[in-house]
């Protein structure tokens, strides 16, 4: 089943998840069963096996783990696997709720900012990308400073980094020319002028790297990058970035994505941006998905220049002096 996916060319992302769920839930559960024996009971099953476990306490995580059944049973039909027609049809499911809270407001964007500047002041300036231009985590962590339009205030999105690794973007939406707020801008100029450089080392540390042949990293003209000079794992961010939900005092579950969320929902605020140009802007596929996933709740305004998030937070940084 993966090979296929790896074949049709599926995103490395999506590719791990099929194979984190197929290591973690369906081969301990199905075990050393012959597939020709499954029966729709085992479906059921699975379901219950997956609601019993303790560390799966997202409905929604369950249905998705779920869909990773449902696609490596519906492989092994197509392998001409004897199996029930309706083995994996009408299976009851845990019910996903639609309360997703309200969208994060500046005061906790900059909360965020400031606590990852005492977790790690490195990696400060992810936060501005994801809240003042809608980058992705992969994007930000991908982003490079020949594709910074440093007079023009735009940004080139390109690609993203997955486990630190050069990869395609989620959609063909994803690429694009970006408009971005100047005050990003002196966000990025600012973080470039502490940060361009790995952090220094010990005489000590110097002769060990001596010692062991050390290789320096490869300027991959990254705009981030961790202290020793190399691309941000995303292990280490996602560890970060709990530590800064702890400390800015953010909800309990806060993701990264949310502050996509607040970058969609801050366009289209009054006075900004018309419906259309907000989906352009999140590079949506859909305008439903601009609407019906990001913007809490819809508005609709005009607008030409990307302002807002100078207007949100600028102030603050003055005041902190």
């Amino acid at each position: 089943m993966i090979d296929r996916k790896r074949k049709k060319k599926k995103r490395a992302n999506t590719i791990n998840t099929y194979e984190s769920h197929l290591r973690n839930h369906i081969l301990p559960f199905a075990g050393n069963r012959i597939p020709e024996s499954l029966r729709r009971r085992d479906s059921m099953a699975f379901v219950d096996h997956l609601l019993e476990k303790s560390n799966l306490r997202s409905p929604r995580t369950i249905v998705q783990i779920f869909k990773t059944w449902r696609i490596l049973i519906h492989y092994m039909m197509d392998e001409d696997i004897p199996l029930p027609a309706n083995i994996v049809s009408r299976i009851e499911l845990p019910e996903i709720s639609d309360d997703r809270g309200d969208a994060l407001t500046p005061e906790q964007v900059a909360a965020a900012a400031l606590a990852m500047r005492k977790v790690e002041p490195r990696y400060e300036v992810l936060v501005w990308l994801g809240a003042c231009a809608g980058l992705r985590a992969g994007e930000a962590l991908g982003l490079t400073r020949t594709r910074v339009g440093w007079q023009e205030d735009l940004l080139y999105v390109q690609e993203q980094r997955q486990r630190g690794k050069a990869a395609p973007l989620k959609t063909k939406a994803s690429y694009t020319t970006l408009p971005v707020d100047q005050f990003l801008i002196e966000q990025l100029a600012t973080h470039a002028a502490h940060f361009s450089e790995p952090e220094p080392v010990t005489q000590a540390t110097a002769r060990k790297r001596r010692t062991r042949r050390h290789v320096e990293p490869i300027d991959e003209d990254l705009i981030v990058t961790n202290r020793h000079g190399r691309p941000v794992q995303s292990s280490d961010f996602n560890e970060k970035w709990q530590r800064v939900v702890a400390l800015a005092g953010l909800p309990v579950g806060t993701r990264f994505h949310d502050l996509r969320v607040f970058y969609t929902t801050t366009l289209g605020g009054p006075g900004q941006h018309d419906p259309k140009t907000v989906q352009a802007l999140s590079r949506h596929a859909r305008f439903s998905e601009t609407w019906d996933t990001y913007a809490r709740p819809p508005r609709a305004a005009e607008g030409l220049r990307v302002t807002a998030f100078g207007d949100a937070f600028r102030s603050m940084q003055q005041n902190r002096g």
